[in-house]
């Protein structure tokens, strides 16, 4: 009897420390810009098939702390999205919104 079982190489290197992928490890918390520097919030539909899509840039914060606050803000908007190279992408035109959230948690906000 042969066995159906397939082996992935997807998720690449694994941290000896946590045991997820190196893209996603929650042990070594890099900040990704310069504290200090001026959130960017804005509306993009650039390569995605005429989509809007709500766009955080700039935030100082290490990559778990991104995705915290990338899930309250999903949750805020109630809509889906994600965190990709320390971008917060939110589905759906919500720069008012989210603008007013980061101000009220101390960001300086620029709407682009």
């Amino acid at each position: 009897m042969s066995s159906r079982l397939v082996y992935s190489t997807e998720t690449g290197r694994i941290c000896p420390d946590c045991s997820y992928p190196v893209a996603d490890c929650h042990c070594k918390q890099e900040t990704v810009p310069a504290p200090g520097s001026t959130v960017t919030v804005r509306r993009e539909t650039g390569g995605r098939k005429g989509r809007e899509v709500t766009t955080v840039r700039g935030t100082p914060l290490a990559r778990v702390e991104l995705a915290v606050l990338a899930r309250e803000l999903r949750r805020l908007c109630g809509s889906g999205g994600t965190v990709a190279d320390g971008v917060i992408e939110i589905q759906g035109n919500h720069v008012d919104g989210v603008a007013a959230e980061l101000e009220k948690r101390g960001f300086k906000v620029k709407r682009g």
